[in-house]
């Protein structure tokens, strides 16, 4: 018997022993910017057990029981938020994440997170500097401003960038943005390039993908090499996406509209593992949408999944795909019934009038896959990689029109109907190496050194249109030329219905058109760089930063199967003076080279040589009322030399098949902004630009004219008053004021361009115009309501890459509201 209960208790003390099993739990609590949250509250919950965090956001509780707990985190400003945690005899690492409050206005501004980086702003820097601390302009326009503005286009966004336009919208399907003078901005997707077409396709970019967007003024040449498109030297837009932010949070919403908008959009990401290591995020959108204008339709879906993976204290993986189908049909606004082009001769057609046909469409898909790695080597240094792969490929079925006679009947115009595809693969690898609180005596560095490799491998399909009749399958001739109309008339959109005469010149109706495709035209090239950036901290009152890179560039010689290759070295310095605290005065030096012409001949034999643009910029930055409140204000002299054309026949558009030099380019600007809050509950957007660009010893350009599309002033203005207490606390009222300013439709030219201007003749001004917008919106609890009032002047603006056709009309006045909830 004694026996029997010593082995019972025997097995009870064991049990007990085993129930009573203990361990540790360490953890690092951060917020959504990746900060340490010192201070914060760990509660480790049913047990009166607690701890706080260190000043670098570490934790550690001990004597922890083996099992599931539950951990409650908490901090003043910050959202609580529950850990589970299977508590075993290894200690257990747990990482938390903690979003501010919505109440707290002091979360997030206009411009981002305050004092902070914002996020994605280092795969363009390739550095880890706020924007004041960068020798370039840099603008930042957050999520929270896409949001309030409901904008919904690249455009909508970055007119809040003072001296940021759309240069052409190419019938309404693109978006090609200018600043400074440049067109074609490239526009890249967390840091690199989603195309390698120069009216910057890529630019069609859904916005509820979209972190925030970031803009670096002028020349990218340190970061993006050699010149490959036009408008490199003006400057790149960053699209930096939407990624994990360990924490369990989502938005639904829906909008609806005029003309039959449909949008619903969904935002939601989760922990997927209790020790909060891996994380997903999913998002995305679909719209459809008619028109103001007659026949014309969109639809697009958008969806953009990623997934976080801390693999250590140390290491953080991001993957992410991205993809976007888009059909939209194609449009012609205005026809210029002056074959001169030296007046102003635009006519805006009516809104129940389409030039094309129904079945006119441009289908745009893009589809990325992005991989990127943050490893931190010790407290000085890291690494960053990065690796993205795209396709974008565009199919577009479009009608033109043109002037049947130079001379008379300016109302009388043919119709064509063109089909062109392209394919655009990019990939590009970065590899960077970071160091950070590095010295050398009394002197602080920030160093970056990198390489990058960038593969782009495009092709365009053009198509042969065969005509023929419906009634009796007929060809009736090898021509994309469908029928003449009178633009001030009646005329059909539909091809079965198109009157026309036959060989026998009986009247006949209904017609079709089929394609055949040509050959691909291939445009590949391979890139190479390599860099390294040092910023110098001399004191608190003085930085100096200098940097320099070496950039390859290889294309095929199809005319001997071989390669043709181009390089340069880019410097760049600058300075930095801090007189006191926030208050930043700059000046820097910055300069790019152009090898897209670099290659070509001149008549006598000798290549033209590469074109560069050497930059000089100064000015202040400066951040005030407690850092909420920011105003830049940027001088800006650019010179580009060595420009080229190609070569006429005398009095023709024949080309000899060689180029000539065409002289330099020069601009002169200024441009300020002030964004942030004047008060807790006002905000404020304004921004003005000026710029002077001419023309320099240029033999194919009139001396001092200006270049296409480069208007001389801009101006950007929004201000949000929020009720922050009484009966309307949380209701909002924004309104938003932009100005375009009158600019050249096409260059002053002395030659001929290629596209029907013979030289000699002045280009007409496309006009000024102005948009006013407004929205109102209320939050309550999880719901957010917004009214939308876009245009309320129904002012007609128009943009336009006029030499290749396109004149486009702003939207009229219109509406949107918007409901969303927040989980």
């Amino acid at each position: 018997m004694f026996k029997k209960l010593l082995f019972i208790f025997s097995l009870m003390c064991a049990l007990t022993a085993s129930a009573q099993q203990q361990s540790n739990i360490e953890g690092l609590v951060k917020d959504l910017d990746g900060k340490p949250v010192a201070g914060a509250t760990v509660n480790l919950a049913h047990h009166n057990m607690a701890t706080s965090t260190n000043a670098n956001g570490e934790f550690s509780l001990s004597g922890v029981n083996y099992g599931r707990q539950t951990l409650i985190v908490s901090s003043i400003g910050f959202i609580s938020e529950q850990v589970v945690v299977n508590v075993s005899a290894n200690t257990r690492k747990v990482f938390v994440n903690l979003r501010s409050k919505e109440s707290d206005l002091n979360s997030v501004e206009v411009f981002g997170k305050r004092n902070a980086q914002p996020k994605g702003l280092e795969s363009i820097t390739r550095l880890p500097l706020k924007p004041s601390d960068q020798i370039q302009s840099i603008s930042v326009i957050s999520n929270k401003v896409i949001e309030e503005q409901g904008a919904l286009t690249l455009t909508d966004a970055v007119r809040n960038i003072p001296g940021v336009t759309l240069f052409g919208s190419y019938g309404g399907v693109k978006e090609s943005m200018s600043t400074r003078g440049f067109r074609g901005v490239p526009v890249l997707k967390n840091g690199v390039r989603m195309d390698s077409q120069f009216q910057t396709a890529s630019g069609v970019v859904d916005m509820q993908g979209v972190e925030s967007i970031q803009m670096i003024k002028g020349s990218a040449a340190i970061t993006q090499g050699v010149i490959t498109d036009l408008g490199n030297a003006g400057g790149v837009i960053n699209v930096a996406t939407k990624t994990p932010d360990f924490i369990n949070a989502g938005q639904v919403g829906i909008r609806a509209g005029s003309w039959g908008q449909f949008r619903p959009t969904f935002d939601i990401q989760s922990n997927l593992n209790i020790d909060n290591t891996v994380a997903i995020r999913l998002n995305g959108a679909y719209e459809r949408a008619d028109s103001y204008r007659k026949g014309l339709s969109s639809n697009r879906v958008y969806f953009n999944p990623s997934l976080a993976w801390r693999a250590s204290e140390k290491t953080l993986i991001t993957i992410e795909g991205d993809y976007f189908n888009e059909d939209r049909t194609p449009v012609t606004s205005a026809v210029n019934l002056n074959p001169s082009q030296g007046v102003n001769a635009l006519y805006v057609l009516p809104n129940d009038k389409f030039l094309g046909f129904s079945s006119d469409n441009t289908n745009t898909k893009m589809n990325s896959f992005m991989a990127r790695v943050d490893h931190q080597l010790d407290n000085n240094f890291k690494l960053r990689a990065a690796f993205a792969t795209s396709n974008y490929m565009v199919d577009n079925l479009s009608t033109s029109v043109s002037l049947l006679s130079k001379y008379t009947d300016y109302d009388m115009f043919s119709r064509s109907m063109s089909r062109s595809a392209r394919k655009d693969k990019n990939t590009t690898l970065q590899l960077d190496l970071i160091g950070q609180q590095l010295y050398t005596g009394q002197i602080k560095h920030t160093i970056q050194t990198g390489i990058d490799y960038r593969i782009a491998d495009a092709n365009t399909t053009s198509y042969t249109g065969t005509l023929k009749a419906l009634a009796n399958g007929v060809t009736l001739a090898n021509t994309s030329v469908i029928d003449t109309i009178n633009v001030f008339g009646n005329y059909t959109n539909d091809l079965k219905s198109v009157v026309y005469k036959d060989k026998s010149d009986l009247i006949r109706t209904g017609k079709s058109i089929g394609f055949v495709a040509q050959n691909p035209v291939a445009a590949n090239y391979n890139a190479f760089g390599a860099m390294f950036q040092d910023v110098i901290e001399f004191n608190k009152y003085l930085k100096a930063v200098i940097g320099l890179r070496y950039s390859q560039i290889i294309t095929p010689d199809y005319t001997s199967n071989g390669q043709k290759t181009g390089s340069a070295w880019n410097p760049s310095a600058g300075v930095i003076i801090t007189p006191k605290e926030n208050f930043n005065v700059f000046a820097s030096y910055t300069n790019s080279t152009s090898l897209r012409s670099e290659a070509n001949l001149m008549s006598n034999g000798e290549k033209i040589g590469p074109s560069a643009t050497q930059q000089f910029e100064g000015g202040i930055k400066s951040d005030w009322l407690n850092n909420r409140l920011r105003f830049n204000l940027t001088y800006f002299h650019i010179y580009t030399s060595n420009l080229s054309n190609t070569e006429y026949v005398p009095g023709t558009n024949q080309t000899t098949g060689y180029y000539f030099k065409a002289g330099d380019l020069v601009r002169d600007g200024i441009e300020a902004e002030l964004n942030g809050r004047v008060l807790e509950n006002l905000t404020v957007m304004l921004g003005y630009a000026y710029l002077d660009a001419r023309y320099k010893n240029s033999p194919s350009y009139v001396n001092g004219s200006a270049p296409m599309n480069a208007p001389k002033h801009t101006g950007n203005a929004w201000i949000q008053y929020v009720f922050n207490e009484g009966n309307l606390k949380n209701l909002s009222l924004s309104a938003g004021f932009y100005y375009v300013g009158k600019r050249p439709v096409n260059e002053f030219s002395l030659t001929p361009d290629g596209h029907g201007n013979y030289g000699g003749t002045a280009p007409f001004d496309m006009p000024a115009y102005s948009t006013l917008n407004a929205q109102l919106g209320y939050k309550m609890k999880r719901f957010d309501v917004k009214l939308f009032l876009n245009n309320l002047t129904d002012e007609v603006g128009l943009n336009s890459y006029f030499r290749g056709g396109y004149i486009n009309q702003i939207d009229p006045r219109n509406y949107a509201a918007a409901l969303s909830y927040r989980f």
